[in-house]
């Protein structure tokens, strides 16, 4: 039997409503093309404020990212509302290709990676001298993190008037890594601020330490206009200082023409995600010794060819040492 005559017309023929009451999906996403550029300052609670041209954007992830999340220093294309004025909203489209990251795991049984920071130039890994003890397990870890990531690191010893630098700069010297080192009196006078800004000049410098070591207090000094809250006090009982930073911010440096990424206090710094192999490329005048190295080497074994390049005099026994320290940091503890 049929339902139609001969001449049907569209309006004639019955169609399933959606119960949904919305548009059909589909699998072609719109390429944005004209989207604007953005630089993410910071993330809270799902809302990424980032600076397009000169203006504060306040933006939402899109749909079609899936569960690719941006990070504070990511490149982000950017569409909708773009005046940055009051209750407006954009939507981030896509996360451009990074040239560096950041990673850590919560601990090193954690297989999940967390991306802390994208895209910068350099990490200054902060310690204090004294109150609280300085941490070199932490450091190392900070330091392995730095080179599988592709940044370069940078050593910021504080509070000298309480202990000399001494001893830490003998741990890193054959690391060849620069440093600063300051004290209580040249943070309040400007001097600590002035000498580390020479580091910084037009980089993107993310930094990183554990609570109390007077980290945000450096920021700040850094960038006085936009002061975040700090915290004096260290436990006496733990000798770890208080979480006052509590989600990363980008801070644009005036006079330097670089930015610094003020990241919270960590207690852990997990490496579970780290390629040992990848920390060697931090060493040039040990990975041309690589190349004998039993396949899968540790380069901490007795098969390890390195031994017989440092012997040759190809390189100094103290940076094989400090290598072999920094991957044995993977399958250490924190503590000291």
């Amino acid at each position: 039997m049929r339902r139609y005559g001969k001449h049907t017309d569209e309006d004639d023929i019955r169609s399933r409503p959606n119960r949904k009451g919305n548009r059909p999906r589909t699998h072609i996403r719109p390429k944005h093309e004209d989207a604007a550029s953005g630089l993410v300052l910071t993330v809270d609670r799902g809302r990424l404020t980032c600076l397009v041209d000169d203006r504060i954007v306040l933006a939402m992830k899109a749909r079609e990212l899936g569960r690719k999340a941006a990070v504070v220093g990511d490149r982000v294309a950017i569409v909708g509302d773009l005046s940055g004025k009051k209750d407006t909203l954009a939507r981030i489209v896509r996360i451009e290709e990074r040239a560096s990251v950041l990673r850590r795991t919560a601990d090193d049984d954690d297989p999940y990676e967390r991306v802390v920071v994208a895209n910068a130039d350099q990490l200054a890994v902060v310690t204090a001298l004294a109150d609280p003890e300085p941490r070199p397990r932490l450091i190392d870890r900070c330091l392995v993190a730095a080179y599988d990531g592709g940044l370069e690191p940078l050593l910021v010893l504080t509070k000298s008037d309480l202990a000399p630098p001494d001893k830490m700069l003998e741990l890193y010297g054959d690391l060849d890594i620069p440093y600063v080192v300051t004290s209580r009196a040249e943070l309040e006078s400007g001097e600590a601020a002035d000498r580390v800004l020479e580091q910084l000049d037009g980089r993107i410098t993310a930094f990183v330490g554990h609570s109390g070591v007077g980290k945000t207090t450096l920021v700040n000094a850094l960038v006085p206009e936009e002061r975040r809250r700090t915290t004096g006090h260290v436990n006496a009982v733990t000798g770890r200082g208080r979480h006052t930073t509590t989600s990363a911010l980008a801070l644009p440096l005036s006079g330097a023409g670089g930015w610094v990424i003020d990241t919270p206090g960590v207690r852990s710094f997990g490496l579970a995600h780290v390629d040992p192999s990848r920390v060697i490329h931090a060493f040039p005048d040990l990975e041309s010794g690589t190349e004998g190295c039993p396949r899968a080497c540790s380069h901490d074994e007795p098969d390890c060819a390195l031994d017989a390049w440092v012997a040759e005099g190809h390189a100094d026994p103290a940076r094989l040492y400090s290598l072999r320290r920094l991957l044995a940091a993977r399958e250490r503890t924190e503590g000291d």
